[in-house]
């Protein structure tokens, strides 16, 4: 089996990372490594599963604290498996359990995430894992909303055995050895005399289930991996990193438990002429010199379709306006935010000898004090600093 990478490597984080610097880094990671931002790049598409495999268990408390104390053997019991078990003797967890009883014995208290030292039934409802699904829109289809066709690779509940993982006319047994259970108690010297301790049953593996003819379809598992397109209805005004979670469209539980959800998780891709800041939208307009003294008609784009705007006579460079109600639509919400428009005065290059003259002409006809307010204040500030 290829050795696994440290999912803290993977994602590129301190063991102390917090739950927010785990989310940046997991976001910032899936986007670089996305199918729909590297078609046909099959290394990108196994570090894109590497990433979402290290999210999904460092994003889990109790996960994130089994994998710190065990590793990778402390969130996938397969990993690593082959000759017997591992040092401790065990199976599942190689033994580790047995430590937990240890621990329980003298200090009291649970291990390994175990509450007050007593275990869950194995054959108990459980509720299936959630997947996560990247997807990248445009800046139009973040703003108005759209529908995308997401694939979802999943657990499903196999439809041979109905998730019992026997075969059609047969039913798992109950383990002798643990009598369901699924723990075992055996007795171990130690300095401090002869420790009772449970592990996993080594014969059903933990299940407190027997299963003598394995159905052929899911191989025992009582699961089968699928794969479904689920469209889903992307919300108007929706932003960079949000997410839309897909209720009971993840993996299928286990002995009838629930199935856990799809967290789908929204990139935008930045757009060349609108920014936007939350609900606003920022655009930069470029005028013509005549416009910004005269004054005049320009044309604005907005979210929602191009707009005539006046711009007053003697309009600055950089001067901003505010169109009410033409930015992003509010998030599940009434109304929408603004639209701010900045204007860049675009000064012409290319004069002929009678247009330059001309302007020559028009430039000494006007008077300083009444047309240029700041070089006027300007050369103040410099008449009093060389004083």
């Amino acid at each position: 089996m290829a050795e696994k990478r440290d999912y803290y490597e993977v994602l590129g984080v301190a063991k102390t990372a917090s739950d927010d610097e785990l989310k940046k880094a997991y976001r910032k990671k899936a986007k670089k490594y996305h199918p729909d931002l590297n078609p046909g790049n099959k290394e990108a598409e196994v570090k894109f599963k590497e990433v979402n495999e290290a999210y999904e268990v460092l994003s889990d408390k109790q996960k994130r604290q089994r994998y710190d104390q065990f590793g990778h053997a402390g969130v996938d019991p397969s990993y690593g498996a082959g000759g017997g078990g591992g040092a401790y003797g065990g199976a599942g967890f190689g033994g580790f359990d047995d430590l937990g009883d240890i621990f329980e014995t003298f200090f009291g208290g649970g291990f390994g995430g175990r509450s007050g030292g007593r275990r869950q039934n194995p054959n108990a409802p459980r509720r299936g894992a959630d997947n996560h699904v990247n997807i990248v829109l445009d800046f139009f289809e973040a703003a108005k909303g759209c529908k995308k066709t997401i694939t979802i690779e999943k657990l499903e509940t196999c439809d041979e055995c109905g998730g019992t993982g026997a075969a059609k006319g047969t039913s798992p047994k109950t383990c002798p050895d643990c009598g369901g259970t699924g723990q075992v108690t055996t007795n171990q010297r130690t300095p401090f005399g002869v420790i009772q301790s449970q592990r996993p049953c080594s014969r059903c593996g933990g299940t407190g289930k027997i299963v003598d003819t394995p159905c052929k379809k899911c191989g025992g598992g009582g699961r089968v991996s699928a794969t479904k397109k689920v469209d889903v209805n992307i919300p108007a005004g929706i932003d960079d990193d949000q997410t839309i979670a897909l209720r009971g469209y993840g993996d299928a539980g286990v002995n009838g438990g629930p199935s856990g959800d799809v967290i789908v998780i929204v990139s935008v891709r930045p757009d060349p002429l609108f920014e936007r800041r939350g609900f606003d939208v920022w655009v930069e307009v470029p005028i013509t010199y005549y416009t910004a003294v005269m004054g005049g008609e320009v044309t604005v784009p907005t979210v929602h379709g191009k707009v005539k705007y006046e711009v007053p006579e003697g309009t600055q460079p950089g001067t901003t306006f505010r169109l009410r109600g033409k930015g992003i639509p509010y998030l599940n919400g009434r109304g929408k935010g603004d639209e701010y428009v900045k204007v860049s005065i675009e000064v012409p290059k290319k004069l002929n000898k009678d247009q330059k003259k001309e302007l020559e002409e028009f430039e000494q006809s006007l008077s300083i004090e009444q047309n240029y307010e700041k070089q006027k204040g300007f050369f103040e500030r410099l008449k009093d600093l060389w004083k």
